[in-house]
C-alpha cells in the first residue's frame, strides 16, 4: 500500500469516529452565539493548528462571520459576550490555554477544540469539540499514524472545521454565491 493511500486511510478512519451529532452540536453553539447581538469571533492556535485556525476563520469570513485571529495587528481586544475558539491538539499548548483562561475572565465564551477532553484548555472552556487523530503528545502503542508529529490531528481538523461551516453556512442560508461575494 502506498504511503498516500495509508495517510488517507488513517484520515478516513479518524474522522468517521466523529459522530454527525457532534458536527451539528457544535453548529447549533456557534449558530445560537451568532444570532445574538454584536457578537464577534476570535480564532486562535499555534503552529500548523494555527493555520488550521487561520483557514477555518477565513472561511468563517465567507459566511458572513464577523471574525477576527488572535494575534493579529488589527485584532481588538475580547469582550465579554465574544466567541473565542482556542484549537490545540494536545490541550495544553501554553499560549492557547492561557488565551482561553483570560478570555473566560473576561465573559467570553470559549470554545475549545482539540484531541484532548481532560486537558487544560477542555477545563478552561465552556464548550468542547473534539478532533480525532495523533498529535506530538502521543508516542509508542498510543500514536495510531504513520505521520509525523500532529500531522493527522492538523488534517482531521481542517476536514471537520470546513464541515462545520458548510453546516453553519446551511443554517445560516448562505449560500455558493454568498460566499464567492466575500472571497476576493
Amino acid at each position: 500500500m502506498s504511503l498516500l493511500q495509508q495517510i488517507l486511510e488513517e484520515i478516513h478512519e479518524a474522522v468517521s469516529a466523529v459522530p454527525e451529532e457532534r458536527i451539528e452540536e457544535a453548529a447549533a453553539v456557534l449558530h445560537e452565539k451568532r444570532m445574538q447581538k454584536d457578537t464577534r469571533f476570535f480564532v486562535y492556535g499555534e503552529g500548523r493548528s494555527g493555520l488550521m485556525a487561520r483557514a477555518f476563520a477565513m472561511r468563517l469570513m465567507h459566511i458572513g462571520y464577523p471574525v477576527y485571529v488572535v494575534g493579529e495587528t488589527i485584532t481588538p481586544s475580547i469582550q465579554a459576550e465574544d466567541v473565542v475558539i482556542a484549537i490545540s491538539g494536545s490541550g495544553s499548548s501554553k499560549s492557547v490555554v492561557d488565551i482561553a483562561e483570560k478570555s473566560v475572565k473576561t465573559g467570553a465564551f470559549v470554545f475549545a477544540v482539540t484531541n484532548r477532553t481532560d486537558s487544560p484548555l477542555a477545563k478552561a472552556s465552556l464548550q468542547v469539540f473534539f478532533v480525532p487523530g495523533a498529535t506530538k503528545a502521543d508516542q509508542g502503542a498510543a500514536r495510531h499514524s504513520i505521520q509525523l508529529l500532529s500531522s493527522l490531528f492538523d488534517q482531521c481538523l481542517h476536514i471537520l472545521l470546513d464541515c462545520l461551516c458548510l453546516r453553519l453556512s446551511r443554517l445560516e442560508h448562505k449560500t455558493e454565491e454568498d460566499a464567492r461575494a466575500r472571497h476576493f
